[in-house]
């Protein structure tokens, strides 16, 4: 009979980071067709018909979506009825996101900050980003896995706001950090923002926003109802797929809150490509991986 061990953690890792770059989750190609269908621009729509043939040659061919194979982000979810070694599990995720890379193979996006060296190992100093969180009463590990391309991550924004400037100022400073990015972050994408916390947690917050399913809402109404707003705000813009213009700017605006101080209130934009990708691994005890998104 199989049983977990941190061999089969290494070779999920593996696996989510490989699956990741080669199968778009069936949410995103929902939201694609819906982009497609809503476009009324010839160009831009001939560019969303471009997209949707790049994911079925993807799944033909077994291929990759997109030759930016990312920096590697496993989102960990210990389960409270599944004790087991942080450390371990964290060197097994780094190395099965370096064997990803060299048996696959791909190219490996992670270098240096200052010499630039690249390994072609997609891993290194601080190399996997491990987010990790604690689930009451689950008897499993849940592992999500994305790879965050540069185009989108270069686009990154955050700003200290106080409470004073008010709810309209940030949904300026997103709009605005939208418009700024234009064709860079290879859009239509997700729009991810973080809202409270401090300066690195509204980061993180972010970044988990770009990681749900796209176009699902906030628990709370009223974020919920500001997803929409910043949505159809984004879609007014006008620059469309790529920047060539059209209606359809952004596929959704994800938001991600927590509380924060009483005199501050951070705010956080994470932008996702167009191939908003992840895959989800979850490991039993009795070994068994159940694969999805």
């Amino acid at each position: 009979m199989a049983e977990f061990t941190y061999q089969l953690v290494e070779e999920t890792a593996k696996e989510l980071y490989i699956r990741a770059l080669k199968i778009l989750p069936p949410d995103g190609r929902e939201a694609l067709q819906r982009a497609y269908q809503r476009e009324t621009n010839p160009t831009a729509k001939d560019i969303l018909h471009t997209f949707l043939r790049n994911v079925e040659i993807a799944d033909q061919e077994s291929v990759l979506i997109c030759q930016d194979t990312g920096l590697p982000i496993y989102m960990v979810k210990i389960g409270s009825r599944f004790p087991v070694d942080g450390a371990r599990v964290a060197a097994s995720l780094k190395e099965g996101a370096k064997r990803a890379t060299l048996e696959h193979p791909f190219r490996g996006s992670s270098t240096h900050p200052v010499t630039r060296m690249n390994p072609q190992t997609s891993v290194g100093e601080g190399l996997p980003i491990i987010y990790w969180d604690f689930v009451p009463e689950n008897d499993f590990l849940d592992i999500l896995m994305i790879p965050k391309g540069s185009g989108s991550e270069n686009m990154s924004a955050m700003k200290m706001f106080i409470p004073a400037d008010g709810i309209a100022a940030v949904k300026k400073f997103v709009i605005d950090t939208v418009l700024q990015s234009g064709s860079n972050p290879c859009p239509p994408g997700v729009i991810g923002v973080g809202i409270g916390g401090t300066a690195d947690l509204v980061s993180k917050l972010a970044k988990e926003a770009i990681a749900r399913p796209v176009g699902s809402h906030n628990h709370d109404p009223f974020f919920a109802r500001m997803e929409d707003e910043l949505y159809e705000a984004v879609n007014s813009l006008g620059f469309g797929p790529m920047g060539l213009g059209g209606s359809v700017s952004t596929l959704a605006v994800h938001i991600e809150w927590a509380y924060t101080h009483i005199t501050q209130n951070p705010v956080a934009v994470n932008t996702q490509c167009w191939p908003a990708r992840r895959a989800r691994g979850r490991i039993y005890p009795d070994g068994r991986v159940e694969y999805g998104f």
